[in-house]
């Protein structure tokens, strides 16, 4: 009964997200097009539920193809990819905005473990698979990791992000998953980086 729960909360708190902020999305649009050229959305593939790939998607913040060697790159707040309109829209974490469509979608919750990349994925389960664990649960917008873990920029940090992750859906409740949105927006409002 809990997962039908969370996921009406999800489809419509993602429904009357969209409708709020689209005039956001349009301000943001409109800044990407002024600034550089390129698509302002771009997908990406992650995988979620079940081990089922999904596209992810958010406003770009790099330029087109950085990733031209077929290499996945970890994205860094400093990193000579990133367009200033794009600094600007990470800062403030509005460059997620487009997950509200995955969230209404049915590909990720409001709260869950944030969904990886197949190829950190591997190198992850080389260190520890309980990664497989997640799978059980949508992948989430925010979660308790990204509170008190940050962004995962390194092996170490993703093994961190890993246990919290675990912790969460041992401890999953309603109070928990609106305890997480709290602090998150508390974050975004106050500036502060994770």
């Amino acid at each position: 009964m809990n997962s039908i729960l969370k996921r009406t909360f999800d489809f419509w708190g993602a429904l009357v997200g969209i409708i709020l902020f689209s005039p956001l999305y349009l301000i943001i649009f409109i800044g990407q097009k002024l600034t550089y050229t390129g698509p302002a959305v771009f997908g990406q593939e992650r995988i979620g539920k079940g081990g089922k790939p999904f596209n992810i998607y958010k406003f770009r913040t790099m330029i087109v193809n950085n990733e031209s060697d077929g290499i996945p790159q970890l994205d860094e707040t400093d990193d000579e990819h990133i367009t200033r309109f794009g600094k600007f829209l990470c800062s403030h974490h509005l460059d997620e905005l487009p997950q509200l469509w995955n969230v209404l979608k049915g590909d990720m919750s409001f709260v869950g473990p944030r969904p990886e990349r197949k190829y950190f994925i591997e190198q992850i389960m080389l260190h520890d698979p309980r990664y497989e664990q997640l799978y059980a649960i949508r992948p989430g917008v925010t979660s308790y990791a990204t509170l008190y873990n940050g962004y995962t920029d390194t092996i170490d940090k993703m093994l961190r992000r890993l246990e919290l992750d675990l912790y969460y859906m041992e401890n999953y409740s309603w109070r928990f998953d609106i305890n997480i949105l709290w602090k998150t927006f508390v974050c975004i409002l106050f500036g502060k980086k994770f």
